[in-house]
């Protein structure tokens, strides 16, 4: 039987987004994640306490608790110690990135493939563009002195095919995001523009807090908030325009965001490295060691580090809907 049904994929076609309540488990799927980035995050703390950049590595505190303290103890925040990409620029040979073996689970999940696997095929590759969001509240956050805001705040309107290379603009790319902590209005979850899908690519603006869908391009006021419970999976098409709120609650919100899209199609960032997911057609194809994953990632980091890599970004501020 299949995850997705025909009325829902109806949906998914004329809307541009589909939320799936309780596809994963949450302690089955998602708490081993948070384990493992609690050694992360562990380990993060002793190195700037080390290094003196802060004056306790707060091991009594709860995850939440913790990073937030150490961002503002460091008045930093170290988003990419985190990720399990790479940044879009400036890559250096010792970059920090985490691709640990419950973070590879979660991109080869069985019953997310099969989900995935509704929309694009039995053939799935996982995009290279990929990432974890652990925001913390905007009031406790660091801000960046040279531009007044803080340093991780709300997500800008985009789509996401606006932050790949053209090379990807014909992939039939699928993005999949889904909290490991609740994600409500009141921290940040994703809103949604309905419908937005139909215009396709529409011009990016680059600003200073990220790539912006001009405001004279769409209209704010159809947008839908999506809260999400642990569990539950929002699919959107490469086109449907989405940011997210600002997090004004107390406490963090975590999340995953993923990209999947048939083999042999373009990533739009080939300088990053993707992998066969799944594969009906020769599951020999199929990469299921995480350690390998993982080096496929060092391996890239190595080369940038070593090269004048540039900013994934086609767009020009100089354009006349950004003005």
């Amino acid at each position: 039987m299949s995850l997705i049904t025909p009325a829902q994929m109806t949906q998914f076609e004329e809307q541009g987004y589909l939320l799936v309540k309780g596809l994963l488990d949450p302690q089955r799927d998602l708490d081993p994640i948070i384990d493992e980035y609690a050694t992360v995050l562990d380990r993060l703390a002793h190195q700037l306490y080390d290094k003196g950049e802060i004056v306790s590595t707060y091991d009594d505190l709860s995850f939440g608790e913790r990073l937030i303290a150490i961002y503002n103890d460091s008045n930093k925040v170290h988003s990419q110690y985190f990720d399990f990409s790479l940044p879009q620029k400036d890559v250096q040979p010792d970059t920090p990135f985490w691709a640990g073996p419950a973070v590879f689970n979660a991109l080869r999940n069985q019953r997310l493939l099969d989900a995935v696997e509704c929309f694009i095929g039995p053939e799935i590759y996982s995009n290279p563009v990929q990432h974890v969001r652990i925001k913390p509240p905007e009031a406790r956050t660091p801000v960046n002195p040279e531009t007044g805001y803080v340093q991780l705040g709300k997500t800008p309107w985009h789509q996401d095919n606006g932050v790949v290379l053209p090379t990807a603009d014909d992939t039939n790319m699928l993005t999949v995001w889904f909290p490991l902590t609740e994600a409500t209005v009141e921290n940040g979850c994703l809103e949604v523009l309905p419908r937005s899908h139909r215009k396709k690519l529409m011009h990016h603006c680059p600003r200073v807090w990220g790539l912006e869908l001009p405001e004279k391009v769409y209209d704010r006021k159809e947008a839908v908030p999506v809260p999400m419970q642990r569990g539950d999976v929002l699919f959107l098409t490469r086109w449907t325009v989405h940011s997210s709120l600002s997090n004004h609650s107390d406490e963090i919100r975590w999340s995953f965001d993923l990209r999947y899209h048939p083999i042999g199609q373009a990533t739009g960032r080939e300088a990053f490295p993707g992998f066969v997911a799944r594969s009906r057609a020769n599951p020999d194809s199929e990469l299921h060691d995480a350690a390998a994953w993982e080096q496929l990632w060092r391996q890239a980091r190595d080369h940038l580090g070593a090269t004048e890599n540039n900013p994934f970004n086609r767009w020009s501020a100089e354009h006349p809907v950004c003005a």
